[in-house]
């Protein structure tokens, strides 16, 4: 009877995330605000209705990258291509002004450490929790909105992107100093090789795909076919290359962009997200919040983590972005758009848990920051838009 109880809690939370979802919108917030609260409402935490299990959470997994690819479907290829060395530019700012505050924010609490020394990787590590951007929430939000095909939400489409990229890469450089068996280098060749194979067979599919296309015009086929790309590239990047899934998926969602049913594409796949993927993800959020190691010292170093993680994102890429000529307004949209933290920062997180460089206290810390900037950032975007128009 165990292996039906999964049934019990999807219908959970379905009916919580909806629910939730409605009276977020009620309350003019976006829909995702409300499915988070709804899944820390009834996860442990809290009333104890659902509790975080596997399959759960390879079901969330399957969300964020049906969203994903959306995104890479919905996204202006041309806008995407001038956007591309801003978007780096803004990238390499989000993940250097967040490690080093991640950093010296540890330092501040726990004492300069020495280099080598465990507290010293420990620290780096907290500022490299820090450089993680997830973009499924802003895209979320961007797409309620109706903003995400503006110069600013390709912006920061592109740049979430690539910063996650780079994270990964300083990720295994961090984990390389600590253990001699890891090839910082190899990372970065397999980073090069990704790109060149999605540029190689992203051409060759690119054109299969549009004969298809002309041939099978608005058939379901398309859409199916378009699928098992997502779920392929997904995994060809994890698997082979060792770059995050959700990057596949967005890679994959680009190469069909530029086809004539790429909207119907787009129209099926939220059909699946909208229903069952998406608010399973991000009630996941909720579920893995945890409160047990809190105290009164670490209360305050999360509060400091928060803020430190928020500001140090809002501060490198929107002082980037206003270098890179975009207006006052607009520069700060891509800073607060580029501050959510999700399924990226847990990877992040439960990788130096695994190689022993953070302690599962600071998992703690993680979840709040989540949480945080998942339900501020969608509220901060809508009014920032409300209040400033998207300037050309």
């Amino acid at each position: 009877m165990e292996s039906y109880s999964i049934f019990r809690d999807l219908a959970i939370i379905i009916i919580f995330a909806k629910v939730f979802g409605i009276i977020a919108r009620k309350c003019k917030a976006p829909q995702v605000v409300g499915e988070i609260i709804a899944g820390l409402l009834i996860g442990p935490s809290v009333l104890g209705l659902v509790q975080q299990s596997d399959f759960l959470i390879q079901m969330a997994e399957i969300g964020v990258i049906l969203l994903m690819f959306s995104a890479g479907l919905e996204t202006n290829l041309k806008d995407l291509m001038k956007t591309g060395f801003v978007a780096f530019l803004i990238a390499c700012m989000g993940v250097f002004v967040p490690l080093v505050g991640g950093t010296l924010l540890y330092m501040g609490f726990y004492g300069v450490a020495p280099w080598g020394s465990e507290k010293f990787y420990e620290a780096v590590f907290i500022g490299v929790i820090m450089t993680a951007t997830s973009v499924s929430i802003t895209v979320q939000s961007l797409k309620e909105l109706g903003k995400l095909k503006g110069k600013v939400g390709t912006t920061i489409m592109s740049a979430a992107i690539i910063d996650d990229v780079i994270g990964i890469i300083v990720l295994t450089f961090v984990i390389g100093f600590k253990n001699p068996d890891s090839n910082p280098g190899s990372v970065v060749i397999s980073t090069l090789l990704f790109f060149l194979f999605a540029i190689g067979v992203g051409f060759v599919l690119f054109k299969v795909f549009q004969y298809l296309d002309n041939k099978y015009p608005h058939t379901r086929r398309i859409p199916i076919l378009g699928l098992a790309l997502c779920f392929i590239f997904a995994y060809v990047a994890e698997v082979f290359f060792g770059i995050a899934d959700i990057t596949g998926a967005y890679v994959a969602g680009i190469i069909l962009c530029s086809i004539r049913d790429s909207e119907y594409i787009a129209e099926k796949m939220d059909i699946n997200s909208y229903m069952i993927f998406g608010p399973i993800f991000f009630a996941s959020i909720g579920l893995k919040t945890s409160f047990d190691h809190l105290n009164g010292e670490f209360v305050l170093f999360s509060i400091g983590f928060v803020v430190v993680a928020l500001l140090c994102k809002i501060i490198g890429c929107g002082l980037m972005a206003r270098i890179c000529k975009f207006k006052g307004p607009d520069a700060l949209k891509i800073g607060v758009g580029m501050m959510t933290r999700g399924e990226v920062a847990l990877i992040v997180a439960q990788k130096g848990l695994s190689v022993g460089m953070i302690g599962s206290e600071y998992f703690t810390a993680v979840i709040l920051l989540i949480i945080v900037s998942s339900i501020s950032t969608p509220i901060m975007l809508k009014i920032l838009y409300t209040k400033h128009a998207e300037i050309d």
